[in-house]
């Protein structure tokens, strides 16, 4: 069954909308490509739109009531909004739940060595990533460093136009016909893929040095080796010109200089830190027409953004709860405490139900049993360049609107979530009458793979739940590209499921 291009159905105040909406959508994940500052960005907006923290509803003893709206975190990575509707929250919640964590590299515990001049930070790959596609990148690093002292070191390198970049190296095409020749999994290894940061020595000068320029840059080393005493790397030094002394790993120790002279960081701070490894450089438009956007990260953080946006355009109490869940650990599993099968989210709702007057685990229960989701996730886009892969026929198409897919899982629908016809039928005719442009789809070919979402772990309380998102070309490389026409679509879409399901039954 053929759907229409969402394109072709705009007035000119709707293509207004779509464009502001992808302007803020660019801004977003070009300066929030990691789960944390996602986390920090989310809370800010919806502070402002009148939500307060669920903690110090606690703390004060301060009852709830339709209207109210609050958030919760946990770690800084995962983050639950909560709008109180006018109907009893044992009669169910309407649920957005999309992740904003992507594949990405993470550097080691441990990263930083030298080999033959040059200094590298050592990294493993977080998610499903392609290994090739991260070489001769300009590459960007964000995180944290966790100090023994309690402080806590924000660290965000590459994406301002006076930073410094990074990158892995690749291997020139005149010596490289035995990689050419491996499969593609195999022509760079996971080990291989560390990032270069460095190729300058540090050089202790035993006296200053008369017309020398460098005297400045000479005094920042000299202060930082004695602050960490990194000069005494494997207790030796090497003599130089002119009475001068290197460190046996001298490139090392000047990169590990400046981080201390910069940051505050030294070489065992390593241990306690998260930094993540991104592509630098901002989201952009695509195309002539401008009719896409090319960016990192937009698995999930495009149908994060949109469930996000969709969660605080509603002004007064809706009907049902309306809730938004954003998640950490989509792509390892959602594992741990950040992820969708913790039991964050659900101890969050016992919470606010207890706030409400309704303790106990019944309430709880029967809440949860009742609750309608969106499980807000990507879909592989169909490309005409690897049309092999794909199924036309149950295939997202870019342009087309949002997604929704009945089945998720591999093959033979392992790992699957699959929603009742019932439902399906339901979240239909709430498009439909919205005006929302949607299509559905599956993951390709039945015997090419598949992959999942969060939407398994929250139906294990009972509750409906089907897939929906953004159709995206290159899923899980380092530039992903998103139809426009579909970023409003979801937004549209995600909107008219918060504000009308529940109210009437199939």
């Amino acid at each position: 069954m053929e759907r229409k291009v969402a394109w072709e159905s705009y007035s000119e105040d709707q293509f207004e909308e779509l464009e502001a909406l992808s302007k803020r959508y660019i801004d977003f994940i070009s300066e929030n490509k990691t789960e944390r500052r996602c986390f920090r960005a989310s809370v800010a907006q919806a502070q402002a739109a009148g939500y307060i923290s669920l903690e110090e509803a606690i703390a004060k003893g301060q009852p709830l009531k339709p209207g109210d709206k609050v958030w919760s975190g946990i770690h800084g990575k995962t983050l639950v909004l909560v709008h109180i509707g006018q109907n009893p929250l044992e009669q169910g919640l309407n649920i957005l739940g999309a992740h904003i964590d992507s594949p990405r590299l993470d550097l080691k515990q441990n990263p930083v060595y030298e080999s033959d001049g040059f200094a590298y930070l050592d990294t493993h790959y977080y998610g499903g990533i392609k290994h090739y596609q991260w070489v001769t990148l300009p590459l960007a690093l964000y995180g944290v460093v966790a100090k023994t002292d309690g402080t806590v070191v924000d660290i965000a390198i590459g994406d301002d136009p006076d930073d410094p970049v990074f990158c892995v190296t690749d291997l020139l095409p005149h010596l490289g016909s035995q990689q050419m020749a491996k499969k593609g999994s195999e022509i760079v290894e996971g080990e291989s893929l560390d990032i270069l940061m460095g190729n300058r020595p540090l050089v202790l000068k035993n006296d200053k040095t008369e017309g020398s320029n460098n005297n400045e840059a000479l005094a920042v080393e000299q202060k930082s080796v004695q602050a960490s005493d990194i000069a005494k790397t494997d207790g030796a030094h090497e003599t130089g010109d002119e009475g001068s002394q290197k460190p046996k790993e001298g490139v090392k120790a000047f990169a590990l200089a400046l981080l201390e002279e910069k940051y505050g960081i030294t070489e065992e701070d390593f241990i306690s830190a998260e930094i993540e490894v991104v592509p630098a450089g901002r989201a952009r438009d695509l195309g002539f027409d401008r009719s896409m956007v090319l960016g990192y990260g937009q698995d999930d953080r495009v149908c994060a953004y949109t469930s996000l946006e969709a969660q605080l355009a509603l002004d007064s109490a809706p009907k049902t709860t309306a809730v938004t869940v954003l998640v950490d650990k989509e792509e390892i599993g959602s594992v741990g405490a950040t992820g969708m099968g913790s039991l964050f989210f659900e101890n969050t709702i016992a919470e606010i139900l207890g706030l409400m007057g309704a303790e106990g685990e019944l309430p709880l229960r029967r809440c949860l049993a009742s609750s309608r989701m969106l499980s807000s996730d990507v879909s592989a886009a169909y490309d005409p360049a690897y049309a092999s892969v794909f199924e036309s026929k149950n295939s997202a198409f870019a342009g087309k609107g949002i997604v929704f897919n009945k089945y998720t899982g591999a093959r033979g629908k392992s790992g699957s979530n699959d929603a009742r016809a019932e439902y399906v039928a339901y979240v239909r005719r709430v498009m439909d009458d919205a005006g929302v442009s949607y299509q559905t789809a599956e993951l390709g070919k039945v015997d090419a793979g598949g992959g999942g979402t969060i939407a398994y772990i929250p139906a294990k309380y009972g509750m409906d739940v089907i897939d929906s998102g953004v159709a995206v070309l290159s899923m899980h490389s380092p530039w992903e590209a998103t139809s426009k026409a579909d970023i409003y679509e979801a937004f549209k879409g995600y909107l008219a499921f918060l504000e009308e399901m529940g109210e009437r039954e199939f």
